[in-house]
């Protein structure tokens, strides 16, 4: 069990509990709500929520069971697609289904666990489940990742994504057709304030940009091509969701089930298409493409059909 006894620093004054003490002691956000609700967190004796505020200078008195890190199990996932492989990079393509690397709330296959099973070896930069890792796609999210294999390219690679310096393209199907037809949403992105797995639009969030263009208008819904400024957690799906328009499929943020059903979709609509980035070894500008996977291909085509 560990015990912490200290003061709200004048800079957290009136930030939510959960937020807060995760910011305060280093700890996830999944680890501090489970903290919470175990009863294990008191402001000047009075025991704390999650969506309670801290107070300046107020003290707390905060138990928890520390949780082991995820480990990397080395899983094969046979439609894994390795792109590109040199000393310094891997660059996959990441099927449905497939988290980036471990964490407490998933327990299926990642993209580190299936490299290490593939034989692999992946820069050692990182915390443990994420060696090598510099940039992540959602589980439901097909499409191109780069892996750093080198503790060079993963510096490099950390810095760049760091400092927009990453072409990132999407392709997203969503629903309706998005005015203007072409556009940029500039909206923060945080937690949602009722779902600890979700995310939303809120003042208090992350800066976020996401550029969109209209490439196909059906009946039911519109093809997107989308290029990302910044890399906030499900950004393109919060932003089109807030829109009104959310990717075919997203039942999370509000998509039609129905329409999913039609399609034969399990997932959202969203496909990393394209990844452009300066090559950590040579300098030189590379860029690595990716088709739409067969159950996007055949959604998109019953809604051309439509």
């Amino acid at each position: 069990m560990q015990e912490r006894f200290l003061q709200v620093p004048p800079g957290l004054d009136g930030t939510r509990a959960d937020a807060g003490l995760a910011k305060l002691l280093g700890l996830s956000r999944t680890a501090v709500v489970t903290m919470l609700d175990d009863g294990g967190a008191q402001q000047d004796g009075a025991t704390l929520g999650k969506s309670d505020r801290l107070r300046a200078d107020a003290w707390l008195d905060l138990r928890w069971q520390p949780r082991e890190a995820p480990r990397i199990v080395a899983t094969p996932v046979p439609d894994l697609g390795i792109v590109h492989d040199d000393a310094d990079i891997v660059v996959v393509d990441k099927p449905a289904g497939v988290a980036a690397h471990p964490s407490g709330g998933w327990q299926g296959p990642t993209v580190v666990g299936a490299l290490a099973a593939a034989g692999f070896q992946i820069a050692t930069s990182g915390a443990a489940e994420r060696q090598g890792v510099v940039h992540r796609l959602d589980a439901g999210t097909s499409g191109l990742m780069v892996v750093a294999k080198s503790e060079r390219a993963y510096s490099d690679l950390k810095a760049a994504f760091h400092d927009r310096e990453v072409e990132k393209v999407y392709h997203a199907a969503v629903q309706g057709h998005p005015d203007p037809l072409s556009g940029t949403i500039d909206a923060p992105i945080g937690r949602h304030p009722g779902s600890e797995w979700k995310f939303a639009v809120v003042s208090s969030g992350k800066h976020a940009i996401t550029h969109y263009e209209t490439l196909e208008a059906f009946r039911g819904g519109s093809l997107l091509e989308v290029h990302l400024e910044t890399g906030r957690t499900h950004q393109i799906r919060v932003h089109m969701a807030a829109r009104r328009h959310p990717c075919i499929g997203d039942t999370m943020y509000g998509a039609d089930p129905t329409v999913a059903a039609r399609l034969g979709l399990e997932r959202q609509w969203l496909h990393a298409k394209r990844l452009g980035f300066r090559h950590p070894g040579s300098g030189e500008q590379v860029v690595f493409e990716s088709p739409y996977p067969a159950d996007l291909a055949r959604a998109l085509e019953i809604l051309r059909e439509d």
